[in-house]
């Protein structure tokens, strides 16, 4: 795999992490524990404009050249496993978002930076073609737009040809906050400067990013679908054979599963992998998703995630993934949102922390219409019914416009 990013996985070993955190020595001479760029005092920083090339970083992944290297990625039906590669886009995210901060020419993450950078959502990913046939891959970004302390990140996954060829098979926009590490609170990032016709376009469209999140945040909820749905199929529970479609209950979609979180997944920062967590949650979606259309779904979009707070090694996590909205279009047949939170379980009172909330959507490219229809039965159920709605009307938008382009 070639690749010209930063290491935002720790490679040091976990044994000289405890030591260092139960403030004991080394175990082997010459050894140190891991480093991590939030390490030492916070300390002035010169904020060098940047322009948005300085920050570009590409992850090259020879899937028809190395059989070996496709081998750790393939499914069951040899195509690509597309969690391993969302887990891959956030280490490019992280990657771009210090080489902003550090300069074009860092090579590694330094001790004592005085600072430290964190995924704070992750906007979309839309999938914009076909990961067949296999073929070469590369995953590139950089800083498009900047905030006081925030970068937004573009991410773009490519499909090479042997004949030279190249297409986009994926573009997507990563959220970094940076943190100053002394105090943990948000600390200013690097300008950005802006030189070309093209720079300027990106950062606008920064903006626009912007301001259409705070449009919908004040969006009416428009009930109306939601209450034609109720009367049609929420009171005729028992009574399928008199319907056209089959009503399923949001609450009986529910699907868990616990984990304990091994520091061979930890980052940097001695905390689990974000990357990780993405390629979890996607998989449990995707389960659900099968499960619910009682069929085999292709990857449509992530419309969304948020990091509330970092998952500590050694803790349970649990995941929970309910579908929320399903639908048919006349492109596909089906489609179904998929909401994953994922919550850290206190063992000692089986409190429930929230550490972060997934949002995907999956489709079914041929065969007859869905059947099936996700049916809220409570105010908070309603509401997250009317998200998804809203994510699948997005992300159709998206889709037209990149056709017409």
């Amino acid at each position: 795999m070639l690749h010209s990013v930063l290491p935002v996985r720790s490679k040091g070993l976990w044994s000289e992490a405890l030591n260092k955190f139960a403030g004991l020595p080394p175990t082997q001479p010459g050894s140190s524990s891991p480093a991590s760029p939030s390490a030492g005092p916070a300390g002035a920083r010169e904020l060098t404009p940047r322009r948005m090339h300085d920050s570009y970083c590409e992850i090259l992944l020879p899937f028809a050249s190395s059989p070996e290297l496709l081998e750790n990625y393939t499914n069951a039906s040899g195509g690509i496993r597309t969690g391993l590669l969302m887990e891959h886009l956030d280490s490019l995210a992280g990657s771009i978002a210090y080489k902003h901060m550090l300069g074009p020419d860092v090579q590694a993450l330094p001790q004592n930076a005085g600072f430290y950078v964190v995924t704070a959502s992750v906007e979309r990913l839309d999938m914009l073609a076909s990961l067949y046939p296999v073929r070469d891959m590369r995953l590139s970004g950089q800083v498009v737009h900047t905030g006081n302390s925030s970068m937004e990140i573009a991410v773009r996954m490519e499909g090479l040809a042997k004949d030279g060829s190249e297409q986009t098979i994926m573009l997507g926009r990563f959220c970094m906050v940076a943190r100053d590490a002394r105090t943990h609170r948000s600390t200013p990032v690097n300008p950005l400067v802006l030189d070309t016709p093209e720079d300027f376009t990106l950062f606008n469209l920064g903006e626009v990013h912007k301001n259409r999140r705070l449009t919908r945040a004040g969006r009416s909820l428009s009930p109306s679908a939601l209450h034609s749905l109720y009367l049609k199929y929420g009171q005729q529970e028992g009574n399928n054979a008199a319907l056209d479609m089959e009503p399923v209950s949001m609450g009986d979609t529910r699907l868990e599963k616990t984990m304990i979180m091994f520091p061979q997944e930890r980052n940097v920062h001695q905390k689990i992998f974000g990357g990780y967590l993405m390629r979890l949650a996607y998989e449990l979606g995707f389960a659900n998703s099968c499960l619910f259309t009682r069929d085999r779904v292709s990857f449509l979009s992530l419309d969304g995630i948020a990091f509330a707070r970092p998952v500590p090694i050694g803790s349970l996590l649990r995941l929970t993934s309910t579908v929320v909205h399903s639908s048919s279009s006349e492109q596909y047949p089906a489609l179904v949102h998929v909401w994953v939170h994922a919550d850290v379980v206190n063992l000692e009172t089986g409190a429930e922390q929230r550490t972060n909330d997934f949002r995907f959507t999956w489709c079914r490219e041929y065969g007859p219409p869905l059947k099936r229809i996700v049916i809220p039965k409570t105010y908070g159920e309603s509401m997250q019914w009317v998200e998804g709605q809203r994510a699948l009307e997005m992300g159709s938008e998206i889709r037209k416009l990149r056709k017409r382009d």
